[in-house]
């Protein structure tokens, strides 16, 4: 299992210590530098390419919300969990992207819980990335080989994006329906969405769809409209308000 790469960026020497050791206790992850300052930490993140970044705010010179500013511009930045001894940075942490917000004496049960949620927001982040570059139909083929990591207690699961039916949410986790059953997750409808935006379609706010399984609109007697899956894998409930987008889409599968 390939090991997510951790940057610890803490003008304390001590402290970086102690986030060393905590972060090195978990099998997932390893710790590949430290920096003092804001300067270094993007100096560090240049070089390494962490794909988690451990940060203090109060640091001399550049602190640690201006790095995390410049970093939020990048086009594949680390994932940011601010580690630190002040609560009244919190509504500015989240402004510049972070994913986590922890307080000094840092716990081992909360970074780990942090760190699990930035490597959620990596994967996304990921395949979005890959998604905005499918361009031509030979990316297109390459693109139906992804494969999503969901965690579960059963450990890692990977699932076929192509072999996903449909996601449904419910409350705050998601449901997978995919060839090989069901799955929980607990990935958001917008990260995904936002992720494979040519393989999923919103059909409802709490349903996306895989497209390949989507073979027609059929209207209701009470004026609805419902999505027919291919197979004979059943029929979903289509929201008014979505409804445009899987006509469009249906059109666009026409032969011209």
């Amino acid at each position: 299992m390939t090991k997510q790469k951790i940057l610890i960026a803490d003008d304390e020497p001590l402290a970086r210590q102690r986030l060393r050791r905590l972060a090195e206790s978990l099998p997932e992850y390893l710790v590949c530098g430290e920096a003092n300052d804001g300067s270094a930490t993007l100096a560090q993140v240049a070089e390494l390419q962490p794909d988690i970044l451990l940060l203090d705010i109060r640091m001399p010179g550049l602190d640690g919300m201006e790095a995390a500013a410049r970093l939020s511009h990048l086009s594949n930045p680390p994932a940011i969990i601010f580690c630190t001894a002040y609560d009244n940075y919190a509504i500015q942490a989240f402004d510049v992207q972070a994913v986590a917000y922890l307080l000094k004496p840092v716990r081992k049960d909360a970074l780990a819980e942090a760190l699990a949620r930035a490597g959620r927001v990596n994967r996304v982040q990921l395949r979005a990335v890959s998604s905005n570059h499918i361009g031509n139909n030979a990316s297109r083929e390459a693109a139906e080989d992804e494969q999503l990591a969901v965690r579960t207690h059963r450990g890692t699961e990977l699932i076929d994006i192509a072999e996903i039916r449909y996601c449904q949410a419910d409350q705050k986790y998601v449901t997978i329906h995919h060839a090989r059953g069901e799955t929980v997750s607990d990935y958001t409808l917008k990260e995904l969405e936002n992720a494979y935006p040519q393989q999923l379609l919103r059909i409802h706010r709490n349903t996306l769809v895989g497209v390949r399984f989507i073979q027609a609109l059929k209207r209701t007697p009470d004026g609805g409209n419902l999505v027919l899956l291919r197979d004979s894998l059943g029929e979903l409930q289509v929201s008014r308000r979505h409804t445009s987008n899987v006509r469009q889409w249906l059109q666009g599968q026409q032969p011209g």
